[in-house]
């Protein structure tokens, strides 16, 4: 008996982002998810104005205007570098640190500018990456599912590394010798920021689809 192919076919859902190499991690670590997922641009070249406060409101209005535009399901990702020395910063404001239209080179030499001007001799610089993951299942959802992961490690004087973005080539993670752009694909899905979000908000999915399977 031949099977139905919409049967076999997976639900699309949109990821909230313009950044290919943001999209290609985020697809990588959801991987296990029963998705197929799909990037904004296919809908999209706007970027919603991110006008909240801390991490969690940023991804929930991206994901609002990912589903809204696309009329699926959407996932969202807001994510930055927290210094101690600077004390948050650059926080929520970490991609257009050094302005609205900043080049990630721009943002991390204003990030080290503010670094020396502050640092003690040759103390470490500790930072964290921190992720949100905000997953809604329709635009007006209620209640979204939002997930956490955090990367301990610390800011070095000068960029290294090929991969990644952003402030990867100044993070040193805690106990390794690369930064965070030098660290292979495989690490970095294991061990980053993303990578755990990822693996919470997974386990969340999976908890929602077994209380509804379990109330039928």
């Amino acid at each position: 008996m031949a099977r139905d192919s919409q049967t076999d076919a997976k639900a699309k859902v949109v990821i909230a982002t313009q950044n290919e190499h943001k999209f290609e991690e985020l697809k990588s670590t959801l991987s296990e998810l029963p998705y197929e997922f799909l990037p904004l641009t296919n809908w999209s070249h706007k970027a919603v104005s991110e006008t909240g406060k801390t991490f969690v409101e940023n991804a929930v209005i991206k994901a609002r205007y990912a589903s809204q535009r696309a009329g699926i399901p959407a996932i969202a990702d807001d994510s930055g570098l927290i210094v101690d020395l600077l004390r948050g910063k650059p926080g929520v404001h970490s991609s257009r640190y050094a302005g609205e239209y900043a080049t990630d080179e721009e943002n991390r030499n204003l990030l080290l500018d503010q670094v020396k001007a502050k640092r003690r001799a040759e103390e470490p610089v500790y930072a964290s990456f921190v992720a949100i993951l905000v997953f809604l299942e329709h635009a007006d959802d209620a209640r979204p599912i939002i997930a956490e992961g955090s990367w301990q490690g610390s800011i070095i004087d000068d960029p290294r590394g090929e991969h990644g973005f952003g402030y990867d080539p100044l993070f040193l993670p805690l106990d390794s010798d690369f930064t965070a752009a030098e660290l292979g694909p495989s690490v970095k899905n294991r061990d980053s920021h993303r990578a755990k979000a990822a693996r919470k908000l997974m386990s969340l999915l999976s908890d929602r689809a077994l209380q509804r399977s379990t109330a039928n």
